[in-house]
């Protein structure tokens, strides 16, 4: 499969290479980029991430996928879309989500908004989807903010127990947004 490559102003959004290994684990590994996940990852388990991500572009044509700033060529982190896969499916199960992680020297700039833009048109307009949807433990300001820009509505009701999350660890309360079809054509055609 070719590598999959989009581009919008300051970003270009590509597959993951074996090069991105240490600078992904580095991100994986920082503290406060991982604060609103139960813990940091080892270089295994970023590896083994990136070998899902890779595994999930083959079998489904997308996934999380690193995004470079065109400038300087950095790597900032990831973004993009991926049908969730845990031990115990999720209430909005089936579903393709919208998700990233990006390194704090990337944070406050709008990264993440653009390359899920992106991401977003993607969806829509290549995959044909009806909905996606993004989630987060329900203290995530930062990323609740990113969706609310997205266009991205949240219900209460959607509100969910993470199953891949132990059992009454603070961060196991998570927020459910969706982004249906005719709202993204609404927003987009105006």
């Amino acid at each position: 499969m070719p590598e999959m490559i989009m581009e919008t102003e300051r970003l270009i959004l590509r597959s993951f290479r074996e090069t991105d290994r240490d600078v992904f684990a580095s991100i994986n590994a920082d503290p406060e980029v991982m604060r609103y996940f139960p813990a940091p990852l080892s270089r295994e388990l970023s590896d083994a991430l990136m070998d899902k991500a890779l595994a999930k572009e083959q079998s489904d044509g997308f996934c999380f996928a690193p995004i470079e700033e065109k400038a300087s060529g950095d790597f900032l982190g990831f973004v993009g879309l991926s049908r969730p896969s845990y031990a115990k499916p999720l209430p909005c199960d089936p579903c393709v989500e919208v998700g990233w992680r990006l390194a704090r020297s990337a944070w406050g700039k709008g990264y993440a908004t653009e390359a899920a833009r992106a991401w977003l048109r993607f969806g829509f307009v290549t995959l044909d989807l009806e909905e996606i949807v993004s989630f987060t433990t329900v203290t995530n300001a930062p990323s609740r903010r990113v969706m609310e820009r997205l266009g991205m509505t949240y219900d209460p009701a959607d509100d969910f127990l993470h199953p891949a999350v132990e059992q009454g660890h603070p961060l196991e309360p998570h927020v459910l947004y969706r982004l249906g079809l005719k709202d993204w054509v609404a927003q987009t055609s105006g």
